[in-house]
């Protein structure tokens, strides 16, 4: 099976080729919309910076010319005849002669306002308190002092320059205030003697409605400011000056002409602004928001558009991808046929190069899976039969030299009783180990076995060796493998107990825990170090001779028959002893099968293979024998036979 990758969420590879091409279709309808929606907005928020600046630098254009005006008119002023004869001798004149020229001064003054509206007074104020204005009504206000006006104070400490104030209102005449905007210069003599201010008020009211016509949006606007911060218009003055509304001024002094935006979020604005050159800054407010007009519109096509192109693309996917996993489908099919154990699979290649040589893969992989499963069956079977012969041949020939040496020393020492039982034991030993084709035994055939090993080894090694066998009753029925127990118990002897001084036990208990069943052969022997514990397992484990199975033939033949989960485990301490516990499951005997089926062969049997009666229960006892003489020293020799 086609391993699917992970960040494709779809079983089917068509409706991931599917999902994968109509991804790839939209995510470049995206971007390209995405790249377009910023451009256009990029485009459309340059061309209202720049309809902006525009509309500022007319402004700037039209605010100047008051100004020019305003300076053209104190120029003219200044000029004027009575107005220099009044400012080079007012103090030294007749009053009368004073008073005509002041006369001629305000007729003068008049005749300037007549032509232009958005003039709203001209005055003279001398420091001798005089005072001359195009009104010949005109009365001061008693309540406001015109020495303490800022107007005043900035025309008199600017030595004759014109200074032009914030719009303010002008409180100097009885009963009018008027917002205004003032030029102010001081009036001198020749010598430079300061003699009085000149005052020109510009309506603010023809400024008003000149800037409150400038159309930058629906919340858009223009104002004004003075070098030193002051605001000289803004739409929202008040509101300005009582908190309610803030403006960036200090980012605007900082700036010069040019642009900025501030980060404020949906109400993010443009600030655009010009430099009037005589202290003023114009400044044009634009909302970010209001520069795209369409962009509802513009979404709406985005989505529209790019919904249309989702549907055509799927409908391409679908159909691309259906033609291109259709081949692969099909092997996915023969698949799905070898998993549930189908060999006999013949995929025909496919006209594409890719699919075919992948079908053909396929058909070469399936023949040789299937030729190694059959080499397996019979390498499998192979050693089946291997293993099965070599339980058959367990009992090594020099063990039955030794044994059958031990006989015939007994018999010319006229013991019959030990040939006997020597003998018994020897033949239910070979008969245990040979009989009938069956690999799993009742339990009771295998003690019977290990009995009769035991036996015979007691009687060749005299008081040597010792041995318990403790078996619980309720396990004797139940089934193992054949020949479990004897390298186990052959080990104990040549490798534990054979190099021990003096005599020692071999001790051989079994239970059942659970569903498993627990055999433990320990002894008293030599034990071994942790080098010989870790490798007794291993399949390398046993000597070069290799006659036998050994005990790690034992455990993979457990493991074989059992699982993994089953098998020995060694525990040895050196000087002290070494105990092997070998776990099976607990195999249950078919019902009536519990004596006819146990191996054992009957009384008929055992009379037609030579065996007397009670040879078995003597056998039993084989624990109280005779000496052996010559077994002894063959036994000496032991170590030749098997090995761990």
């Amino acid at each position: 099976m086609m391993a699917r990758m992970k960040w494709l969420p779809f079983k089917s590879i068509q409706t991931n080729m599917a999902a994968a091409f109509a991804s790839l279709i939209l995510l470049t309808v995206l971007l390209l919309s995405f790249i377009a929606y910023r451009l256009s907005t990029s485009a459309v928020r340059m061309t209202a910076e720049d309809y902006t600046a525009e509309l500022v630098r007319q402004v700037n254009a039209n605010i100047r010319t008051y100004v020019d005006n305003m300076h053209t008119i104190s120029s003219l002023a200044l000029n004027n005849r009575d107005v220099r004869s009044y400012i080079a001798g007012a103090d030294s004149m007749p009053k009368e002669k004073r008073k005509e020229t002041e006369e001629r001064i305000s007729e003068f003054f008049h005749s300037i306002l007549i032509s232009r509206k958005d003039i709203a007074s001209i005055n003279i104020f001398g420091y001798d308190g005089s005072f001359v204005s195009d009104r010949r009504d005109a009365v001061l206000n008693p309540y406001v002092s015109i020495a303490g006006q800022s107007w005043y104070k900035l025309a008199k400490a600017a030595d004759g320059d014109v200074v032009i104030s914030s719009s303010h209102v002008q409180p100097i005449f009885k009963d009018e205030y008027r917002w205004v905007v003032s030029l102010s210069r001081e009036l001198q003599r020749e010598d430079g003697t300061g003699v009085g201010i000149l005052l020109v008020d510009l309506n603010f009211n023809v400024m008003n409605d000149m800037l409150t016509q400038i159309d930058l949006g629906q919340r858009g606007y223009v104002f004004i400011v003075s070098h030193d911060g002051n605001l000289v218009y803004h739409p929202q003055q008040q509101l300005v000056y009582s908190g309610l509304k803030s403006e960036r001024v200090d980012d605007v002094l900082r700036q010069g002409s040019g642009s900025f935006m501030t980060d404020e979020g949906k109400q993010s604005r443009i600030y655009t602004i010009q430099d009037t050159g005589f202290g003023w800054k114009i400044v044009g407010v634009s909302y970010v928001s209001e520069l795209v007009g369409n962009k509802r519109q513009m979404d709406l096509s985005l989505v529209l558009w790019g919904s249309f192109c989702l549907l055509v693309a799927i409908a391409l996917s679908v159909l691309l991808s259906r033609k291109l996993s259709r081949p692969i489908k099909r092997l996915q099919e023969r698949m799905r046929e070898v998993e549930r154990g189908n060999l006999d699979i013949y995929v025909p290649p496919d006209s594409q190069r890719e699919i075919g040589l992948l079908a053909r893969t396929f058909n070469m992989m399936v023949a040789q899976i299937k030729e190694l499963m059959s080499q397996v069956v019979r390498e499998q079977e192979f050693k089946r039969q291997s293993e099965l012969n070599a339980l058959q041949a367990q009992i090594n020939p020099h063990f039955l030299y030794n044994t059958l040496d031990s006989i015939i020393w007994m018999a010319e020492a006229k013991k019959s009783e030990e040939v006997v039982l020597m003998t018994s034991a020897l033949a239910r030993l070979f008969r245990s180990s040979i009989s009938k084709d069956q690999e799993l035994v009742p339990i009771r055939t295998e003690i019977e076995h290990i009995t009769n090993y035991l036996t015979i080894q007691k009687m060749r090694y005299k008081h040597k060796i010792d041995y318990r066998i403790e078996v619980d009753p309720a396990i004797l029925d139940c089934r193992t493998i054949k020949v479990l127990l004897q390298p186990l118990v052959e080990n104990a002897i040549y490798h534990g107990l054979k190099n021990k001084y003096g005599s020692g036990l071999i001790h051989i208990t079994g239970e059942r825990i659970g569903d498993r069943i627990v055999f433990r052969v320990a002894d008293d022997g030599v034990g071994m170090d942790e080098e010989t514990l870790g490798r007794i397992l291993r399949p390398d484990g046993r000597k070069a001779e290799g006659r036998g199975i050994g005990v790690a033939n034992v455990h993979a033949r457990i493991q074989l028959h059992f699982g993994r989960d089953f098998g020995l485990s060694y525990e040895s301490e050196p000087e002290v002893g070494t105990t092997v516990t070998v776990t099976i499951p607990a195999i249950e005997p078919d019902a009536g099968e519990h004596a006819a089926n146990s191996g054992q062969p009957s009384e008929t049997e055992r009379r037609e293979d030579g065996e007397q009666p009670g040879a078995g229960e003597r056998a039993a006892d084989s624990g109280q024998q005779s000496e052996a003489g010559p077994a002894d020293s063959d036994g000496a020799s032991g170590g030749k036979e098997e090995s761990r």
